[in-house]
């Protein structure tokens, strides 16, 4: 079975002009948005510098600070193997933003690159370890628009803005429901430039975007791909089809994009879902749907109030000291009122 690296390593010497962009360029570009790219990237759309000498400055920082500023080991992998790839290395990086900000419980971070078939692609990074971003993926259950919507809908718009090309928009996680609402949000003449919508195991929306305009417009051009035992890119609504992508992992692991299996310049695809995958979704939006939008709220301030009492502020922090994490956290857990602890339990 082959993967991203794989990909990379066999295509990564052609040219986007001679083969097209797709779905696994997509997919590449962004995970590449899980870098803390800050200080080395422009964040103004009007300036830019090649994604191989941004790779070069990353990967040359003390090794500790470039650990520190990745989600895992593998994201380095990538930035090396992105290096030695044609296809990707003199693309130019432009109007790099990151935002974490507790106070409005928002994490937000996005850049664009300038791909040489004259598209912009712009990627959304997905939720990252701070239980701040956690916490607003939780908040898409309850909230119409949580702030890194309303973030990725004023890059998008900030970017369009600054270039007049076509647009492409992806990302994972998370960053794909970014993507797909900036999109469909965005003011129609804006709409009528994105050729491409990209998400990657993307958690759904409320009925507030599903029945936009906008999104209706898009269907035929948002490209959704969930792993077999998808559990995130099940949650809450979607109208877009989707292809099942295989994957090396199991169950929840199968999230991760370097997981994911890849035959030529294409993901290998499956039919459908796993059986167990189709049981969670629907006991998932089964047990959502049958809470008020104040009883959601709820749940989620209680599961983050007894998280919060870890003292952490990342899951690596929470993994790092587990025992007296897991001891202040019952402490919190029987703090709670018996309806919310219930539904956490």
């Amino acid at each position: 079975m082959s993967d991203l690296f794989d990909y990379l390593a066999w295509r990564g010497d052609i040219p986007l002009s001679q083969v097209p962009f797709g779905p696994v360029d997509g997919l590449i570009l962004s995970t590449l948005s899980y870098v803390r790219f800050q200080e080395l990237v422009p964040d103004s759309p009007g300036l830019s510098i090649p994604l191989c000498q941004a790779a070069e400055a990353f990967l040359s920082l003390p090794e500790q600070e470039a650990e520190d500023r990745v989600r895992c080991r593998q994201d380095l992998r990538l930035l090396k193997a992105l290096l030695s790839a044609s296809r990707f290395a003199s693309l130019p990086l432009t109007f790099y933003q990151d935002r974490l900000d507790p106070a409005r419980e928002m994490q937000f971070s996005a850049l664009t690159v300038l791909l040489d078939t004259g598209e912009a692609l712009l990627v959304f990074r997905g939720t990252d370890s701070t239980l701040v971003g956690w916490k607003e993926d939780f908040n898409l259950s309850f909230l119409e628009v949580v702030p890194a919507q309303s973030a990725a809908l004023d890059y998008t718009a900030r970017l369009a803005a600054a270039r007049p090309s076509p647009l492409l928009l992806a990302g994972h996680s998370k960053g794909g429901n970014l993507a797909v609402f900036s999109a469909a949000l965005s003011a129609p003449d804006l709409r009528d430039r994105i050729g491409a919508v990209y998400s990657y195991d993307s958690p759904g929306f409320t009925q507030r975007v599903l029945s936009a305009p906008g999104y209706q417009e898009l269907l035929p051009r948002i490209h959704s791909y969930v792993p077999q035992s998808s559990v995130v890119g099940m949650l809450l609504e979607h109208e877009e089809d989707y292809t099942v992508v295989d994957s090396d992992q199991l169950g929840f692991l199968q999230h991760d994009g370097f997981s994911w299996q890849v035959l030529g310049d294409r993901f290998v695809t499956l039919r459908q879902m796993s059986r167990q995958a189709q049981l969670s979704d629907q006991e998932l939006r089964r047990w959502v749907r049958g809470l008020s939008v104040e009883e959601r709220s709820r749940f989620v301030e209680g599961l983050f109030q007894v998280l919060d009492a870890s003292g952490a502020e990342t899951l690596s922090d929470l993994k790092a000291d587990i025992l007296k994490a897991t001891g202040a956290m019952a402490k919190a857990l029987a703090g709670l009122d018996k309806e919310t602890r219930d539904g956490l339990l």
